[in-house]
């Protein structure tokens, strides 16, 4: 597998998914680094002619006013790191920390943040030999940016902290050592560099994305197999219907369902057996759809935020050494907490949608003719019973998730920091609703197995879920009486993790 080269303008979801979860490495582009020894040489120069200027010559935050002389400087950064790595909680997973260590090291390339191209390698060391610093989940509140967690990145950089590498969670010196790295001392500017931006919450952000882009999928293949254990009605998902409601994510979803019913001996049409379903299938294209446009929408924010320069100064060097170094506020997170709230809603829908699927497929006075609970001699057995109760636990969790954290704020630094955007928290709180929604799914896709089996229809399901059905069944075989259910839930979520088109 190739380098990803990182220039600061071109990085994709695609690549940032591959450096995190398959290993991937990544290295400087070539054309990143003219730009980044010239934001260095302003540093520099303002360093040794003692201008000052916010970060380079000064404290931070409410000690923005404090001149730091040149012998103290190296000392300010390291403090910087070692007062602001003060995060608490569970450590992030390790495919998140190295898409904070994959973004923070592009954002550097952008040639804006004033940071030494020797430590910006240092930084893609670390990424390259598995060393996976110790970040705790929270603690940050989405501006300035996502310090804390980013000063836990930047300890382990420089010999502190801890790391995980080798399979095992050490000290972060002797995981530079057992990794043939060495710690490395900052100078002017570095330590703001280093923890001053979004790259916490978009590293989560931009691997839910690529998690949701999947299920969006996923979740119309699952509902095209109930539809069919449910002797659907198929006119519902007439492309006329859609064209004229002109929502692009509707369309797509419809068009999607027919598909999948494309060659069905299950469905039914219309005053066939019904004259309408209930809204769980009638109105899955415009649920659907309508979350399918929401991923795309957050996608897009997501995208644009990973080649973002978002710390602060921000430098703008005019070829001859100098520039200009102007303040401002890039670090705010709002952004990419406002997307990841909106995220979480539309999770959120996909599951609610998918749990009353699961209630339709299980209750017998909805499910046109299955047996109770999907299960035969219900009584003796409680079959589905308490799988829709989980489905219907986590649905209500997500309800209580999808509160947006974007519109919270709190003020900080003596009131200097006075909107804060909580959008690391936004992100976090999506990664948990969509977490649910595999599992949700996951549920629904064994309830609508077992029903199809209680038919024995699987020989007349259509091609494109036949599919879904056999792969599912080669995890999971048909519940003929009770047994300990859980195992067949975690095989069915790793199922929906893994996607529609995996295996």
């Amino acid at each position: 597998m190739e380098d990803i080269l990182l220039d600061g303008e071109s990085l994709t979801l695609d690549q940032v998914e591959l450096v995190a979860r398959r290993g991937a490495r990544a290295a400087l582009a070539d054309s990143a680094i003219p730009k980044m020894e010239a934001s260095r040489a302003v540093v520099d120069r303002c360093v040794s002619e003692r201008l000052v200027r916010y970060g380079i010559t000064t404290g931070f935050g409410k000690f923005s006013d404090v001149v730091i002389s040149p012998e103290n400087n190296a000392a300010l950064q390291r403090n910087l790191i070692m007062s602001h790595a003060c995060g608490v909680g569970d450590p992030f997973p390790a495919e998140v920390v190295r898409a904070i260590l994959l973004l923070r090291a592009n954002a550097l390339a952008v040639g804006s943040s004033g940071a030494r191209v020797s430590t910006v390698r240092a930084l893609l060391d670390l990424l390259n030999a598995d060393v996976v610093p110790v970040i705790p989940e929270k603690g940050s509140l989405g501006s300035s940016g996502d310090l804390a967690p980013l000063a836990h990145m930047a300890l382990v950089l420089c010999g502190m902290g801890e790391a995980f590498h080798g399979g095992r969670r050490l000290p972060g010196a002797e995981a530079l050592r057992l990794a043939g790295l060495e710690p490395v001392e900052l100078s002017a500017k570095e330590g703001l560099a280093l923890i001053n931006g979004t790259q916490a919450m978009t590293a989560v952000a931009a691997l839910a994305c690529a998690d949701a882009a999947r299920l969006v999928g996923l979740a119309d293949g699952v509902a095209a197999l109930s539809h069919q254990a449910l002797r659907g009605i198929t006119d519902a998902y007439d492309g006329r219907i859609h064209e004229l409601r002109r929502q692009d994510g509707q369309i797509a979803s419809a068009a999607a369902l027919r598909d999948l019913l494309s060659g069905s001996g299950l469905t039914t049409r219309q005053g066939q057996e019904r004259v309408q379903d209930a809204y769980a299938l009638r109105c899955a294209p415009q649920v659907h759809g309508a979350s399918r446009d929401a991923i795309a929408y957050v996608t897009a924010i997501v995208g644009r935020e990973l080649n973002a320069a978002t710390d602060n100064p921000l430098i703008f060097p005019d070829g001859s050494g100098y520039g200009d170094i102007l303040s401002g506020g890039n670090f705010h997170g709002q952004p990419v907490a406002l997307a990841m709230d909106f995220l979480a809603i539309a999770l959120a829908e996909l599951a609610n949608l998918s749990e009353r699927r699961t209630e339709r497929l299980v209750n017998p006075a909805l499910s046109n003719g299955l047996p109770a609970f999907l299960v035969k001699e219900g009584g003796v057995n409680s079959g589905f019973m308490i799988l829709q109760y989980v489905a219907a636990a986590l649905v209500s969790e997500n309800k209580v998730l999808a509160h947006p954290a974007s519109v919270d704020s709190i003020p900080s630094s003596a009131n200097q920091e006075d909107h804060v955007s909580m959008g690391t928290i936004a992100a976090r709180k999506a990664r948990e609703v969509l977490g649910n929604l595999q599992q949700v799914l996951g549920i629904e896709w064994l309830a609508a197995c077992q029903a199809v089996d209680l038919l024995d229809g699987a020989e007349k399901l259509s091609p494109a879920t036949r599919k879904l059905y056999d792969r599912l069944r080669a995890e999971v075989p048909f519940v003929d009486r009770d047994r300990v259910m859980y195992p067949d839930l975690e095989k069915a979520r790793r199922l929906v993790a893994a996607g529609p088109e995996a295996g």
